[in-house]
């Protein structure tokens, strides 16, 4: 799951990203809907976007996606869920 805006391009980065490793999604835009916005800052303590779930793991925002899989860490989180 992805908490993304239409006008954000680390939202864009993080699809592409995402979509290069096989992956699909389910994109929530908080832009569209404030009950989703509280929703995503309750869960996350964040108000920036993206913020990336996998499974039911918080990754973060595109960034901490990014150095999670320089770490090697991304992998087996995609695996759980395929």
């Amino acid at each position: 799951m992805i908490y993304t805006t239409a006008i954000c391009p680390y939202c864009v980065a993080a699809k592409n990203f995402l979509k290069s490793k096989g992956q699909e999604w389910t994109e929530v835009r908080i832009d569209l809907d404030p009950a989703e916005r509280e929703k995503m800052m309750a869960l996350t303590k964040r108000t920036s976007v993206p913020q990336i779930f996998i499974g039911q793991t918080h990754v973060g925002g595109y960034d901490d996606m990014i150095a999670l899989h320089r770490a090697g860490g991304l992998e087996p989180l995609l695996a759980g869920v395929s």
